[in-house]
This record gives structure tokens, C-alpha cells and sequence, in this order.
């Protein structure tokens, strides 16, 4: 089950759910509001290969925002720290970003359960979009949990910077 914005806002107050900072206006009937942080990373070589490290070029978004470009990858972070304890967080892009043609975290929406920080946004757009840091950039609904609960404590959950995974974790799978 989905909660409801008032259900967030209770599990917020009970210390079962994590965002802050907080604002009461970015509640919505099932979900809260999250914001794009003041850095933007892309990859800085190509082609990119994910048996190889990526090293990524970090932007500072201007007071006047950013230009994202056509046909690349560029990875933010939320203002937002975000997490629950016993729930699964699930990020997505706002619709009105979307029909500007914004992808928002088109391949790694959903979270973990135990895990509690900044996510990386993943970022695309199809033709020139200029964002701003500390804009409205998605929404984050918590889903409730069945079963025993096993918190993350992977890689992803340490950071609050956008990061990519060590080559280590992309082939760790394919062996």
C-alpha cells in the first residue's frame, strides 16, 4: 500500500520516515515534493563502459539555472534527505517536467527500506531544458513493506552525492 500525505506526515513525526529539510506545502494526497540540489554530474568519458570506472565532471548550477543538453546522462542529488524505516521510497519525476521532455529517474526509482540520504537523480532531457537548484524536480511516495524486513547496506546507501557504482558491483553479477 501507498501512504497517504497524511500518513507521511504522521510516520515523519513518529521518526519512521526520513525528509529534511521538511516543508509541510510540498505534501501532496500521496506523496512529497523532493528538490534538485545545486550539482549536476555527467560522465566524463566516452564511450561509456560499465567494466570501466566512470570518472564524472561535476557543474555547479549557476544562479540562473542550467541548459541540459539532448542525449545526456547528467546525475543530481535531492536537497532532501529521504528514507524510511520500514517503507520503500519511490522516486519519480513531476509530470510538468515531463511533458517538457525531463526525464527524472527513468531507470532507478525505487529505494530501500533502512536507508536514509540524499538520492542520485538520474537526469535526461530531450531538447534544451534549462533547471534550477532548489526547484521542485519530483515526487517521492512510500510504499509499506510485507514480510521481514531486511535494511539496505549497500553501496547507494552511503552517499549523498551523486555517484555511480564501482566496477566491482556492475560485474560482480555478470561473472
Amino acid at each position: 500500500m501507498i501512504l497517504t500525505g497524511p500518513e507521511i506526515v504522521r510516520r515523519r513525526a513518529a521518526g519512521e520516515l526520513t525528509l529534511e529539510p521538511f516543508r509541510e506545502d510540498f505534501v501532496n494526497p500521496c506523496s512529497y515534493n523532493y528538490r534538485l540540489g545545486p550539482v549536476l554530474r555527467t560522465h566524463a568519458v566516452e564511450p561509456v563502459d560499465p567494466r570501466r570506472d566512470q570518472p564524472l565532471a561535476e557543474l555547479v548550477i549557476p544562479s540562473g539555472g542550467i541548459v541540459l543538453q539532448p542525449h545526456r546522462v547528467y546525475l543530481g542529488t535531492t536537497v532532501e534527505e529521504i528514507g524510511g524505516v520500514d517503507t520503500v521510497p519511490c522516486l519519480i519525476g513531476r509530470s510538468s517536467l515531463g511533458r517538457l521532455g525531463v526525464f527524472v529517474q527513468f531507470a532507478a526509482d525505487m529505494g530501500n527500506t533502512g536507508a536514509s540520504h540524499r538520492w542520485t537523480l538520474e537526469i535526461e532531457a530531450v531538447q534544451p531544458v534549462r533547471l534550477h537548484a532548489g526547484m521542485i524536480i519530483g515526487q517521492v511516495s512510500f510504499w509499506t513493506t510485507v514480510g521481514d524486513l531486511t535494511p539496505y547496506r549497500g553501496h547507494f546507501g552511503r552517499f549523498d552525492d551523486a555517484t555511480v557504482p564501482p566496477v566491482a558491483h556492475l560485474t560482480a553479477r555478470s561473472r
